[in-house]
């Protein structure tokens, strides 16, 4: 994965969410939805401070166990939040083949070198049966082109983007780094990998600047939802 700006540490992270909780609470959401109804042993690649694994297991019951996390300390945060972590990337996982029956990757392709690679890695390391889960924000909706704006006109106190951005803007160092996808190119990088897709979902349907202002619950597809999740079966 690509190495964050060191001054990004994981109380940010969390400030962020924390700073949105119901944009937080409609992707946790989604995240369950889309696990639901029995994920059996999951890994989490990327899981950075382990806030959606913690909000999941102990709101909802879902245990993720197991995450792989590049920076250090957002590690040391997930282990304190009960997390076995190891340190490595979604390329390279520190895993033998067939030992998972899940793997999430939540927002972590817009971070990745070889985003390909990656999902033939979460491919290796499921058991025949097993799922992976791929949710992101999408490059076609709005939160996809505010932020590219905002990487454009360098950060959010641009005059023009001041007037539309959101209350508490995603950090300009992560939307500096990403690569944002678009629903075609995730679908394509899931069935590359050999999966089938059995199941997509969306949620954030208004626009960027009124997403916080209440919880949205997720709903099939992916026509106007601006973070998508789409499930994966592995033959």
């Amino acid at each position: 994965m690509n190495n964050m700006n060191p001054t990004f540490q994981a109380s940010k992270y969390d400030s962020w969410f924390l700073s949105n909780v119901n944009i937080l609470e409609s992707e946790v959401l989604l995240i369950k939805h889309m696990l639901e109804p029995n994920p059996g042993k999951v890994l989490s690649i990327g899981c950075g401070s382990g806030l959606f694994e913690y909000i999941l297991r102990t709101r909802y019951g879902l245990i993720i166990q197991d995450c792989v996390e590049p920076s250090e300390d957002m590690a040391k945060v997930a282990e304190y939040r009960g997390l076995n972590v190891r340190i490595g990337s979604a390329e390279e996982l520190p895993f033998n083949d067939g030992v998972f029956d899940t793997v999430l990757l939540n927002g972590v392709l817009d971070y990745v070198n070889d985003d390909a690679k990656a999902i033939k890695e979460a491919y290796r390391v499921l058991k025949p049966g097993g799922h992976v889960v791929v949710a992101d924000v999408i490059a076609e909706g709005a939160y996809g082109i505010l932020y590219k704006l905002a990487e454009v006109l360098g950060d959010w106190s641009n005059p023009y983007i001041s007037r539309i951005k959101p209350p508490n803007p995603y950090p300009i160092e992560y939307v500096k780094q990403a690569k944002w996808h678009t629903v075609d190119e995730l679908m394509n990088l899931v069935k590359g990998a050999g999966f089938i897709i059995v199941k997509t979902m969306q949620t954030l349907t208004r626009h960027p600047k009124y997403s916080n202002n209440e919880v949205e619950y997720p709903i099939d597809g992916y026509d106007k939802g601006d973070y998508v999740a789409i499930k994966g079966w592995k033959p």
